[in-house]
């Protein structure tokens, strides 16, 4: 038994990368998974590795009125939420002194407001839940450890780590019986990677000192990350709340 069996999970930013990875890990291993993503071009795709218990519904993280009707039509297909991953996330650079004020809101608005709107839906449905349930918020180890060049992206990740813990302790203290914990992966093949290094100016300060950064030798894959995610969302995972998890080759190390 993998402590996610029958389980009802939704994943954000499940259309590609490590979302899908987790969404398809979640599935592969008996749980119920609504993949969510702004992308609806990925759905046959992801909906093909999900099984005939999964789905695929659009979100913006951003837009809190999403986050309702998301969360209402889970309950009503499903009958409840056990878990929710939080994943949907960008990746845009920019210092202190050349970010603009656009890039530092929406990197905001989605990888901090949209784990917000996440969090606060899945409290409000899971609290009902007699069983309680399991919130894992990815982070990154930019969260511990700063880029000079990645100022928004630094300060939302750091803000995710921080908000995971407060949940934690609020739902532990309010007898929710809700965990809530964080995932800091480091360098993972994705294709937001891609994407990011898709700028040759990026890529000739960043791609080698990045990938010769990690002491394992390689960069991560999404089912590095998505096995930990479903270890969290599990039962046997039962006594760890507001704790937070990297998965990053020992760069932090």
């Amino acid at each position: 038994m993998t402590g996610v069996d029958g389980k009802v999970a939704i994943v954000t930013g499940a259309g590609s990368g490590i979302g899908r990875g987790i969404a398809v890990t979640l599935a592969k291993n008996g749980a119920k998974v609504v993949a969510a993503d702004i992308n609806t071009a990925a759905a046959a795709g992801v909906l093909a590795e999900l099984g005939a218990d999964g789905s695929f519904l659009k979100l913006d993280v951003t837009n809190w009125e999403q986050w309702e009707a998301l969360t209402s039509r889970t309950l009503s297909d499903y009958g409840t939420l056990d878990i929710l991953v939080n994943n949907a996330g960008v990746l845009l650079p920019g210092s202190i002194e050349d970010l603009s004020l656009e890039t530092w809101r929406k990197t905001m608005a989605i990888n901090v407001d949209g784990v917000f709107y996440g969090c606060r839906a899945a409290v409000r449905a899971m609290r009902k839940n007699p069983n309680g349930g399991a919130i894992v918020n990815l982070s990154s180890t930019s969260g511990f450890r700063a880029d000079p060049d990645l100022a928004a992206y630094d300060a939302s990740k750091g803000a995710v780590r921080s908000l995971t813990k407060e949940i934690a302790v609020y739902c532990a203290r309010k007898g929710y019986r809700i965990r809530c914990n964080s995932v800091h992966p480091g360098t993972v093949a994705t294709p937001m990677l891609d994407q990011f290094f898709a700028d040759p100016e990026i890529r000739a300060s960043h791609y080698d000192s990045w990938m010769n950064s990690v002491p394992i030798g390689r960069p991560g894959a999404p089912e590095d990350i998505a096995n930990l995610v479903m270890f969290l969302a599990s039962s046997r995972s039962s006594f760890m709340t507001g704790a937070e998890c990297t998965v990053d080759g020992g760069v932090t190390a």
